[in-house]
């Protein structure tokens, strides 16, 4: 079962639907012997960074997640804030994350450069590295981001794709079963969904 992480912070719903729309079985839960019970874990995300952690700790859902995803290696995804918190660090709130990457999330850095915050709309992507989220894409596909921070891995043999806005950001990233994507693949439309379904549809 694909249990989509429900911590209080939004566009959870939203995904489960297009899952059902492509008769993929997933639950939607706060609880951690379900985080516990899951062959694959999504978590998506909306909102503040430090508000997130907050949630998660509310609701015990840490040492679950850790378990899960660092000891039995249980893929997961991470979609906008979800792969932020992924990271070491994070500016807004000035907050730990979960540490599962050597990564921090740092605020768009645009002065002088006439774009505005938060980064809102569709851009494509270039692919760094190989992937099974990224199976049968082609690279011409846009996909569709709203957000204020971004990734800046330490380790650039996690990133898997990078986009564009005033200068080149993490898109996408993959650690062994850790993969995430800073756009919304449920809100990008055929090629989006194709990314969801690859992460769903690993290991069949």
């Amino acid at each position: 079962m694909i249990v989509i992480v429900d911590y209080g912070m939004g566009n959870i719903r939203s995904i489960q639907y297009k899952l059902q729309k492509n008769k993929i079985d997933s639950k939607v839960s706060s609880i951690p012997s379900d985080i516990l019970s899951a062959d694959k874990l999504i978590m998506p995300g909306v909102g503040h960074f430090k508000t997130g952690m907050e949630n998660l700790r509310k609701f015990n859902l840490v040492e679950a997640l850790n378990r899960k995803v660092l000891d039995e290696k249980t893929p997961v995804l991470g979609i906008c804030l979800g792969i932020q918190l992924f990271t070491n660090f994070s500016e807004e709130g000035n907050c730990e994350g979960l540490k599962w990457i050597d990564a921090d999330t740092r605020k768009f850095r645009l002065d002088g450069l006439g774009l505005s915050i938060p980064h809102v709309g569709w851009n494509t992507i270039r692919t760094r590295n190989p992937s099974t989220l990224f199976t049968g894409m082609p690279e011409d596909k846009k996909y569709y981001f709203t957000h204020s921070y971004h990734l800046v891995c330490k380790d650039e043999s996690d990133i898997l794709a990078e986009s564009q806005y005033g200068y080149s950001f993490v898109a996408a990233i993959q650690k062994g079963n850790i993969y995430g994507t800073q756009f919304h693949p449920e809100k990008s439309h055929r090629e989006g969904m194709k990314v969801l379904l690859n992460f769903c549809r690993l290991g069949r």
